[in-house]
């Protein structure tokens, strides 16, 4: 893929990597600053055990220095680039980023030295409070189904990096964007990358209060995708948003309620809209493509795992695997979305983790009209404010409750609202903690 943008040059350069990770985004910036020439120190707060993998999967290399356990002012000499993990919360005051600052070290991320090596006339981002990953890879997935040469990439996982070298000319990229990615690439000053060929909002409502500190600055970043978008660019969001339109100059597509997508293989309203705001962005990009196929693509995505993944069934009870949903308005979503297949009355809801310092009490109150919320992890008090709620503190204990009720013809539906890192390294590692608790201990209901 050609780039009509600045392309960063790291080729004997001292570059600082904060943090590993889990994802990859680390791992792959890593490598591809040691593959550009450059002398790399690799600096995580966690220990070695616990970044084994990721560790293991870089190996050694004469240009690269691990430093792990602390973030040391004394790494920065010499540092002529700093790379910041986007998970670090509001970097803008972290000491370590501070101290970078005052010594003029270049700072940036992974996701902004992969996106400036894009052409961004062939992207699409895509972001969103609930839905931008579904809504992205139903894009990825119609545009591949109608023969476009497509990569799905961004906050989704992995690193963008990995597949930046090896892309066709004529390959078009599906950009998944959090709103701390945003951030970077555009929240910081006006000397941002140039603004991508598509942007997309799936929806909004407060999030992620702990990394933007106050829900003005993490909406401001959402909204900057926007803003950003030159007369060349398309905004696509959905109705509910259509407020939004006055912050851009560029023309908009809104996704009204009637175009949504009905039949689709994954259940709700929700993933309805979004598979109208695929094909919404899809056709922003490539005008030409068929609304009828485009339609048929969609409704043929199966989802992604952790996303509202039918994940085991047995004895007539159904388990769902929503281990993706980190908010509040998520978890209604997917609760919404299983009275397509039942009744609330037969809905047993796992939700709780982490605490971003959202309001659970929409969660909390959905109690008396479930089969049982059972609350989890350290949210899990706030959950139990009302009657049928259990606080089972973790998610063991919670399948372990729930297989002493449930009966056929029941729904259990881990859709949690908060994030995981109370209890698991990621919402990946909880999900698939799920399903091996659904697989193996489904109990033959009454």
């Amino acid at each position: 893929m050609l780039t009509h943008d600045k392309q960063p040059e790291f080729n004997g350069s001292r570059v600082l990597v904060m943090g590993l990770g889990r994802f990859g985004g680390g791992l792959g910036v890593t490598r591809y600053l040691l593959g550009q020439g450059a002398s790399v120190i690799l600096n995580d707060r966690d220990s070695a055990e616990a970044l084994a993998d990721p560790l293991a999967q870089l190996g050694e290399h004469p240009m690269l220095r691990v430093e792990l356990g602390s973030h040391d002012p004394a790494l920065l000499d010499g540092i002529d680039t700093l790379i910041v993990n986007p998970a670090v919360p509001h970097p803008w005051d972290h000491p370590f980023v501070v101290a970078a600052q005052r010594r003029g070290i270049r700072i940036t991320t992974e996701i902004e030295i992969a996106y400036r090596l894009l052409d961004s006339r062939r992207v699409i981002a895509i972001t969103g409070s609930a839905g931008k990953s579904t809504t992205s890879a139903m894009t990825h997935h119609a545009l591949s189904r109608c023969g476009v040469s497509t990569l799905l990439a961004g906050n989704i996982g992995g690193s963008l990096l990995d597949a930046v070298g090896d892309l066709d000319p004529d390959t078009h990229v599906v950009l998944e964007l959090s709103s701390a990615m945003i951030y970077w690439l555009w929240g910081r000053d006006s000397q941002g990358p140039m603004p991508p060929a598509v942007a997309c909002v799936t929806s909004y409502a407060p999030n992620h209060i702990d990394w933007h500190l106050d829900e003005l600055h993490y909406k401001r970043s959402k909204q900057r995708l926007i803003e950003i978008l030159s007369k060349d660019s398309t905004a696509v969001f959905p109705s509910e948003l259509e407020s939004w339109a006055s912050i851009t100059s560029a023309p908009k597509q809104i996704v009204a309620e009637s175009d949504a997508v009905e039949d689709c293989a994954i259940p709700g309203s929700h993933n309805a809209r979004n598979a109208a705001c695929a094909i919404a962005c899809a056709q922003a990009l490539l005008p030409d493509l068929v609304t009828d196929d485009l339609a048929a693509a969609v409704r043929s995505f199966p989802g992604l795992p952790h996303r509202l993944q039918r994940c085991a069934e047995k004895d007539g009870v159904v388990y769902f695997n929503d281990s993706k949903s980190t908010t509040p308005g998520a978890t209604m979503l997917a609760v919404n979305a299983m009275e397509s297949l039942v009744e609330r009355a037969r809905v047993h809801l796992i939700a709780g983790g982490y605490d971003k310092k959202s309001d659970l009490s929409e969660i909390a109150n959905l109690a008396p009209q479930l089969a049982g919320l059972y609350a989890i992890g350290t949210t899990a008090n706030s959950i139990c404010s009302r009657p049928n709620a259990f606080n089972c503190g973790t998610l063991d204990h919670a399948m372990s409750r729930i297989h002493e009720r449930v009966r056929a013809g029941d729904i259990v539906l881990l859709s949690p609202g908060c994030a995981s890192w109370d209890q698991f390294n990621n919402y990946e590692q909880r999900g698939e903690r799920f399903v091996e608790l659904a697989t193996s201990r489904v109990g033959a209901p009454s």
